[in-house]
């Protein structure tokens, strides 16, 4: 939504589906069209392109796993800037402590990407690729000839590295001012609960608000917040709505 996408699918298990389709509708109250479609088993992320190409429609589209969480100043305005590119691939690199857990991108003397490893025991940088990617409508082909890994997954890695070696992939290293947090281990998935308390209680804002976002982004308008907002009575969510809603 804060790249300025209106038209989302969600691919999940079969056993999930049902539960996000209930809590998310078709996503009109938030001015947007939500889509679900599921991946039977787990056979890699580049698999989605492939579940996903009939609602692509040969377009490009953005890529988003669910147990990522980035936040910070201008985050908006740098995923719509990349949204708006029409041709070829782009991955957000951000610098971690621990790159050997990650996908690391690989850099040449004047910053070009050169290669991607997958977990590496020596890496060569400390910049991590993160689970945001944005591809232009060749991705779902792309993603069918890749040839299965190990594990008999598409890797994601994979499919960046075809585009590298067309000369169409882009990195966008996120600066000290974002905050990218992976939250696939119950450690990881504590840092950000409690990474997202701290900045709710200091800075009375809600992280990931969807109603928000759809009222700061013009998906609706004032008065739709506000009905929005009734929906949750009695509440510290629906008041914080209610607030911004009388927002001059």
């Amino acid at each position: 939504m804060l790249g300025g996408i209106r038209d989302i699918l969600l691919i999940s298990t079969p056993r999930d589906r049902p539960q996000f389709e209930n809590l998310l509708g078709d996503g009109g109250k938030w001015g947007i069209n939500m889509s679900y479609a599921v991946q039977p088993e787990p056979r890699g992320i580049a698999q989605a392109l492939i579940i996903g190409e009939p609602f692509l429609a040969n377009e490009g589209c953005a890529l988003v796993l669910g147990d990522n969480l980035f936040y910070g100043q201008n985050l908006a305005e740098t995923l719509q800037r990349i949204a708006g590119k029409t041709r070829g691939a782009t991955v957000l690199a951000y610098r971690v402590a621990n790159p050997e857990a990650y996908g690391v991108i690989e850099f040449d003397s004047a910053g070009n990407a050169t290669g991607m490893q997958e977990k590496p025991a020596k890496p060569r940088s400390n910049y991590a690729v993160t689970g945001l990617y944005f591809y232009d409508h060749n991705a779902p082909t792309i993603a069918r000839n890749l040839r299965p890994s190990g594990r008999n997954e598409l890797e994601i890695t994979d499919l960046n590295l075809e585009y590298l070696k067309r000369g169409e992939l882009r990195v966008e290293r996120l600066g000290r001012g974002i905050a990218w947090l992976d939250t696939g281990t119950h450690g990881s998935l504590l840092q950000a609960s409690v990474f997202i308390e701290t900045i709710e209680q200091r800075q009375g804002l809600k992280i990931a608000c969807p109603e928000e976002v759809a009222f700061r982004m013009n998906y609706i308008d004032r008065e739709a917040l506000a009905k929005l907002a009734s929906e949750f009575p009695n509440s510290s969510y629906g008041e914080y709505l209610r607030q911004i809603a009388i927002e001059i």
